[in-house]
């Protein structure tokens, strides 16, 4: 499989395939595809990991494209302004964890599960990370980020705080919880919420500077109303 990520705004990722190859996403992820490509859907993984999909905000159905002839191509599109990364999950022999939303497309090598945080408390205040996703196995995961991505590289012991919605995802050597926000005033005038990631290394973890979410919610708030 051979990708190229096109665009800058809104990007998409294609991906040229030879005959056998295939590709999987998320129900209406497809942009284009040439011909010869023949797309099935499908509970991937069964019942069970399916109605996992559901809670990490993903599509109970996954949609597979696979090349009918060589040189094929399909294309998958972000859903909003930002930027795709490739990851190989071959690398990875642990995996990668990354939260709801930011699964894009992969190879039909690569595995994706629930995973819980291990404190339950963080899931039930954090908002955004209870039920993350890992993805496993050997090939291309690609990710969906909104805005630009900053990838950090953090040493044994260190600790990066990060606004809960901006996390993409980071390796299993990363530690995660959820922390309360000190100080009565910080909480009610600064703006950030009750809550911020903490993540400790060591390890890889990638972050989003734009949080699409919070964005809609502004701008909902902006919208006039009779």
């Amino acid at each position: 499989m051979k990708y190229e990520i096109l665009g800058k705004t809104v990007p998409v990722v294609e991906t040229t395939l030879n005959k056998g190859e295939s590709m999987f996403t998320q129900r209406g992820g497809m942009a284009w595809q040439t011909q010869g490509i023949k797309m099935s859907t499908n509970a991937r993984g069964g019942v069970m990991k399916s109605l996992g999909r559901m809670f990490t905000g993903e599509s109970i159905f996954m949609s597979s494209y696979e090349a009918e002839v060589d040189e094929a191509k399909v294309a998958f599109a972000a859903t909003v302004p930002g930027d795709i990364m490739p990851i190989n999950i071959s690398e990875m022999p642990n995996g990668f964890t990354m939260q709801k939303g930011a699964f894009l497309c992969a190879e039909q090598g690569v595995e994706l599960k629930v995973e819980f945080t291990k404190r339950f408390s963080a899931g039930l205040v954090g908002g955004e990370g209870f039920i993350l996703q890992k993805a496993y196995g050997k090939g291309m995961l690609f990710l969906e980020i909104d805005g630009d991505p900053v990838v950090k590289e953090l040493q044994p012991g260190e600790i990066l705080k990060v606004d809960t919605g901006n996390v993409v995802g980071f390796e299993p050597t990363v530690s995660y919880e959820i922390e309360t926000v000190k100080g009565l005033g910080n909480i009610f005038l600064g703006g950030e919420g009750l809550f911020l990631t903490r993540l400790v290394g060591p390890g890889k973890v990638i972050i989003q500077s734009q949080n699409f979410v919070d964005f809609a919610g502004r701008i909902s708030a902006l919208i006039p109303r009779s």
